[in-house]
Parts: C-alpha cells; structure tokens; sequence
C-alpha cells in the first residue's frame, strides 16, 4: 500500500507498506525499525511484541518526541504499561495501532509539523 508521494522538508516519510516490509524515504526495511520524524531511523530490535522490554522503550526517550505512534505488527496489541514506562514518565504520549495505522498516523503527524516518532514492527 502507497502511503505518501512526497517528503517533507528534512523529514523521514514512510512511503509504502506490505506485510513483510516499509519504504521510508525510498529504502526498503524488512526489520523493525525506529522511525524519528527528525533524526536517522535506527533498528529496533524486536521482531514481534512479545520480545519488547522496558529497555526498547527506553531507547526512545533520547529522540524527545512529544508522541511515539507504536505499530503492533499485523494486528493491534497492546503491551503492558510498565514496559512504557520510561515514556510516560517522560510525558512523551504514545498510540498503540496495527503497523499499516501507525504508518499513516506518522505521515499525517510529520506533514503537520509534529515530533513524532514511528517504532514499527514490521511482521509478526
């Protein structure tokens, strides 16, 4: 699925999505990947949900986004609270969706001028 035609001035923009992989700003990723609206894109090492610990979230308090838009994989699921911790006590929101959402939501967010950050895993 296309997502986005163009990129945003020093912007990542994700560009497609299957189900195996994601284009952002025309490379394409088959692993999960941190996705700053700002900064360079960074693996995220969890290939699914179940293997997410505290410290991947706490990786991303470094990039100061004001959201991070958190794509499950495939199909929504939602991780337990205290492995988000370090984001909420940093009052950095975050939304939980199915990956292809989260793509969306991100682009949306980036065209609007938002610190956003996109961690995506990619199948699961």
């Amino acid at each position: 699925m296309k997502l986005h035609a163009d990129r945003p001035e020093a912007a990542n923009v994700i560009h497609s999505i299957t189900r195996e992989s994601v284009s952002i700003n025309g490379t394409k990723h088959t692993t999960s990947v941190l996705v700053p609206s700002d900064a360079p894109l960074a693996p995220w090492g969890a290939a699914t949900v179940a293997d997410l610990t505290a410290e991947h979230f706490e990786r991303i308090v470094a990039y100061k986004p004001e959201l991070v838009v958190f794509g499950s994989g495939p199909q929504q699921k939602f991780v337990h609270p205290g492995l988000m911790r370090s984001l909420i006590q940093a009052g950095i929101g975050v939304d939980t969706m199915d990956t292809q959402a989260a793509c969306r939501t991100y682009n949306i967010l980036v065209s609007e001028g938002r610190r956003v950050l996109a961690a995506l895993i990619i199948h699961a």
